[in-house]
């Protein structure tokens, strides 16, 4: 038993707390300030700056008098942030848009770039559409209504009147030297024949791989019969391919050109081209179509009968600045014009021809 040595009167202490886990303790209350009297608070007032009042800090109470205002605290100038240059997007940003579109940015073309891309596009679309022509031409020299227009080709010769072949009148507009028009009248046609006696030599040599069927011609004169001219056809025995490389060798070897292979005359008795002969002749064309088989030849020279030493192809004749007695008479012009009718005439009646009968 514990005995209470306190003096009587003095108030009895509460029992003791019961023990506890320990726990943090409470951060200590500030002792409240002693009181100032009003004036010693005022002169301490003007004399310092209290500074800017913190935030949630307890005021403690004060006398009757009243607190002063809170002094607003002093505005500091924001320091500006140093300039810093920023990042340079590595992509453009794509601007916001309800349509679809990729999913990822598309960088700006170059102006250089899009245009080779075109051209190379534009080129490779060329060569594409190039090849396959050329395979439909191809496919189409070999087919069913080419191998007809050959086989009517083939026999125009003895099927169709002479008229056909040769027209009585034959009108060039703007066939002559400068554009002017020519007009030429058929004055002879020759039997048919082979071509030993209508060909030189070396130019029958030249024809020997597409064969010679038949040769028919007809000798013409100008309006102002001053020129004759002599226009064949060499129908041939041979196909598509072999016409057409014929063809080709005339035009890279420019057989045409050469005088040694140029085509008879054939002379008509009793006028204008009686004198007509080899020696005559002046200017001339041979032409090996490809879309029949059949050789158009061409030879003019003066009525007169004098010789020419200096003949002229007619593609010499009546090209850009040509000078030279040929050039100047026309004589280009007439062979030129009379074999552009002729083969005209003679292609337009081989594809209206009809198929023979087998």
């Amino acid at each position: 038993m514990t005995t209470d040595a306190r003096p009587p009167g003095t108030p009895q202490l509460p029992p003791p707390a019961p023990e506890s886990e320990p726990c943090e303790a409470p951060a200590p209350t500030p002792p409240p300030a002693p009181e100032a009297p009003a004036s010693r608070l005022r002169s301490a007032l003007d004399l310092m700056d209290p500074g800017p009042v913190l935030p949630n800090t307890p005021i403690p109470p004060r006398s009757s008098t009243p607190p002063p205002p809170e002094i607003p605290p002093l505005p500091v100038a924001p320091i500006p942030p140093l300039p810093v240059a920023p990042p340079k997007p590595l992509l453009p940003p794509e601007p916001l848009s309800d349509e679809p579109g990729p999913l990822r940015p598309v960088p700006a073309r170059r102006p250089g770039r899009v245009a080779a891309a075109a051209v190379c596009v534009v080129l490779g679309a060329g060569l594409l559409g190039g090849a396959a022509a050329g395979t439909w031409l191809d496919a189409d020299s070999d087919g069913p209504a080419a191998r007809s227009n050959y086989t009517a080709a083939r026999d125009l010769w003895h099927s169709v009147p002479v008229d056909t072949l040769f027209p009585r009148t034959i009108r060039g507009t703007g066939a002559g030297p400068g554009g002017a028009d020519r007009e030429w009248t058929r004055i002879g046609v020759a039997p048919d024949g082979d071509c030993a006696d209508a060909l030189d030599p070396l130019l029958l040599k030249v024809l020997e791989p597409v064969g010679c069927a038949r040769m028919v011609r007809a000798t013409y004169t100008d309006a102002t019969a001053t020129s004759v001219t002599t226009v064949g056809l060499v129908f041939t025995q041979a196909e598509p391919a072999a016409m057409i490389a014929l063809a080709n060798r005339f035009a890279n070897e420019k057989l045409g050109d050469r005088p040694d292979l140029m085509p008879r005359t054939y002379p008509v008795k009793g006028g204008v081209a009686a004198a007509f002969g080899d020696k005559q002749r002046a200017s001339w064309t041979v032409r090996v179509l490809t879309d029949a088989p059949v050789v158009v030849t061409a030879v003019s020279g003066f009525a007169d009968g004098r010789a020419m030493t200096t003949p002229q192809s007619a593609e010499q004749a009546t090209a850009d600045g040509a000078s030279g007695p040929v050039a100047e008479a026309g004589l280009g012009h007439d062979a030129k014009g009379i074999a552009d009718n002729v083969e005209r005439g003679l292609r337009k009646k081989a594809a209206a021809s009809p198929e023979p009968a087998p």
